[in-house]
């Protein structure tokens, strides 16, 4: 028998007991000292597993049969779990979830910082499904399927699941994946339409067509006639984030609201904004309470995007310096301060991960800062903050590892402790962990 045919023989089941969550929400157990990962479990099920991908190390394995349950154990709600690969953890409990999640945050601040919180917040909750309101859906005519599949990628394989709704989309775009799908299947350019991005405001839902061929005037009139139908407005994008132009010329502006900062932001269907918008305004609620921003004081705002923080930070503070690295995100972001009357705003483009050594903008006094980084953290910039002199630095992050790494280095380093740590639910039902964490300086 060849090495290709062994390969290709069926893998051994065998039995695990689930210990623990890796941090991709997997179960994990141990067989005869091996790791064995196998989803769809949780801590304290004996699970009937078949190996999927055999390591050195450890198995990658599918849940064959469950003989005992946990009872954080629920049905998923949606009927593409374990299928879709959007969704990790349907099948844990709200509680469960959110256990998981600050475990890993702890875990990767003992483990990876060598730090410890003194005070540990409690996890921001808001609404559980139809909270999405960014997304990118994958779409891929395949005729053997019956036509247009559009939704995200398969569990572990680069195919597009077969999707007939999605319950963490906003509902508007989840509950429609089938009519869209349809209407894709009408198109001449059908096979030529990779992808399209969600983008959800307050007044009306965006949805960008990727499209490697332009729409021929019958494309553009069943366009225009799906997104009257839904209340879409429809934006088609030719090449790169640049090329993205509405579809027809009354797209409205999309906006969301800060009520309680009476602020309003603009933003174009391709800016970030934080997926979840109930968990966006508590997390400015608490990242502004545990800043305690003085009517004297200013602040330093770092990856400030297009203001989400800045401008609720100008109602208190006597100044606010904005840093972004994206210059049509600054752009965004002084066109909102002024719309929103926060003329004490000062706003600048620089790249933060490869800093100056003396930034202009750190040539005055910063009392406090705030910093909301990408995955990757924001170790390049650490020195610089140090060096400002800030007695609290607010930290919002979206990878618990990074954020302990940057952790460590300004508690050991910098001379700052570590006063407060907890999870923000940003998106339930999925292994993805925002975090938020609060630095001092100087002795308790």
């Amino acid at each position: 028998m060849s090495r290709r045919q062994r390969r290709r023989q069926p893998a051994e089941r065998g039995i695990v007991d689930i210990e623990d969550l890796a941090s991709n929400a997997r179960g994990v157990g141990h067989v005869d000292g091996k790791a064995v990962f196998v989803a769809d479990t949780l801590p304290g099920e004996r699970a009937l597993y078949r190996p999927t991908r055999r390591k050195r190390g450890f198995d990658e394995a599918s849940l064959e049969t469950l003989f005992s349950t946990s009872p954080r154990r629920v049905t998923p709600k949606c009927a593409h779990f374990g299928v879709c690969g959007g969704c990790a953890l349907q099948h844990a409990d709200a509680d469960a979830q959110l256990e998981f999640k600050q475990n890993q945050l702890l875990s990767a601040l003992t483990r990876v910082g060598k730090v410890e919180a003194e005070q540990i917040l409690a996890p921001l909750i808001d609404a559980r499904w139809g909270y999405r309101r960014r997304a990118r859906l994958g779409v891929k005519y395949v005729e053997k399927k019956g036509g247009t599949l559009v939704g995200f990628r398969e569990r572990g394989a680069p195919f597009i699941a077969l999707l007939r709704r999605c319950e963490v989309l906003v509902d508007s775009v989840g509950s429609r994946l089938v009519a869209l799908a349809q209407m894709i299947d009408g198109l001449s350019i059908r096979e030529r339409l990779p992808q399209i991005e969600v983008a959800a405001a307050d007044n009306v839902v965006a949805l960008v067509f990727r499209v490697l061929d332009p729409p021929n005037a019958a494309d553009r009139d069943l366009l225009a006639a799906f997104a009257r139908e839904h209340d879409f407005s429809i934006y088609l994008q030719p090449g790169n984030e640049q090329t993205i132009v509405p579809l027809g010329a009354d797209a409205p502006a999309l906006y969301y609201d800060l009520p309680a900062y009476d602020a309003r932001l603009y933003f174009q269907p391709n800016d970030f904004v934080q997926i979840h918008a109930g968990i966006n305004a508590r997390m400015i609620d608490q990242a502004l309470a545990l800043l305690d921003v003085q009517s004297s004081e200013t602040v330093l705002e770092l990856f400030s995007g297009l203001g989400n923080f800045s401008i609720p930070l100008s109602r208190s503070a006597r100044r606010v310096i904005t840093v972004e690295g994206e210059a049509s995100l600054v752009e965004r972001a002084k066109a909102n301060a002024r719309s929103n009357g926060a003329d004490n705003i000062e706003a600048h483009v620089a790249n933060l991960f490869e800093p100056e050594a003396q930034p202009a903008w750190l040539d005055q006094p910063i009392d406090k800062i705030l910093i909301d980084p990408p995955r990757s953290g924001a170790a390049e910039i650490l020195p610089q903050i140090a060096a400002s002199g800030a007695s609290r630095i607010v930290y919002c992050s979206c990878h618990p590892a990074t954020l302990a790494r940057d952790a460590q280095m300004l508690v050991h380093q910098y001379g700052y402790r570590l006063t407060h740590a907890g999870v923000m639910d940003m998106f339930p039902h999925t292994a993805h962990i925002e975090s938020m964490a609060v630095f001092e300086r100087g002795e308790r």
